[in-house]
């Protein structure tokens, strides 16, 4: 599975976070073989509005957001579970796009359906952190596949904060069963219409 091209993430976090909707996260497993997901639910974030984490301050917890794009930047969200981001745009500028919901082949369809689930099942900690997201390590975010070069997304409000939750910046799959939360009106998709799994997703 490719890797997606560092220039890639050297874009604003609203420009990378729809086109994130169907990439792949793979991880490298000690025994050879690769776990991986279809990303289906992102959000961005940027320095100048008050819920991303550089907003008010840079610290030595979140460093690497203002670091170089490309790179993933995990933090523990209440002290409880890990929330994935992709470093994005440019140094010195707080900037990312939190990756909230994969659909994970052949196991069950909210397996990953939130940011705590993903972490948890992909094993990805504060270990991973500043670590390039473009193929150098055991995690990386792989290309999209034929199948899903133009998919149909569903835009809408931020959840799970208190400050900037009207800002349009999340974006999921709409044909995916395994978003975290679909906007108010949209309905699950029937099971057996669903995109995925697709035969293109075992190459």
């Amino acid at each position: 599975m490719h890797a997606i091209p560092l220039a890639f993430f050297a874009r604003p976090a609203e420009e990378v976070g729809p086109e994130l909707i169907g990439c792949r996260l793979v991880k490298r497993l000690p025994n050879g073989e690769l776990l991986w997901g279809v990303i289906v639910e992102t959000e961005a974030y940027a320095q100048d509005e008050p819920a991303c984490h550089g907003h008010r301050r840079r610290s030595p917890q979140n460093e690497t957001l203002f670091g170089a794009p490309g790179r993933f930047y995990v933090y523990v969200s209440y002290g409880i579970h890990h929330c994935v981001n992709v470093v994005t745009d440019r140094q010195n500028w707080a900037n990312g796009v939190l990756l909230r919901a994969v659909a994970v082949p052949g196991e069950p369809e909210r397996v990953a359906a939130g940011p705590g689930l993903l972490a948890r099942r992909f094993g990805i900690d504060r270990g991973h952190d500043s670590r390039p997201v473009t193929g150098q390590h055991d995690v990386w975010l792989a290309q999209r596949p034929a199948s899903l070069v133009s998919p149909t997304l569903v835009t809408t409000t931020r959840i799970g904060i208190s400050q900037g939750e009207q800002l349009p910046l999340r974006w999921y799959l709409q044909a995916s069963r395994s978003v975290s939360r679909r906007a108010k009106g949209d309905r699950t998709p029937a099971r057996g219409l669903a995109w995925f799994p697709d035969e293109e997703y075992g190459r």
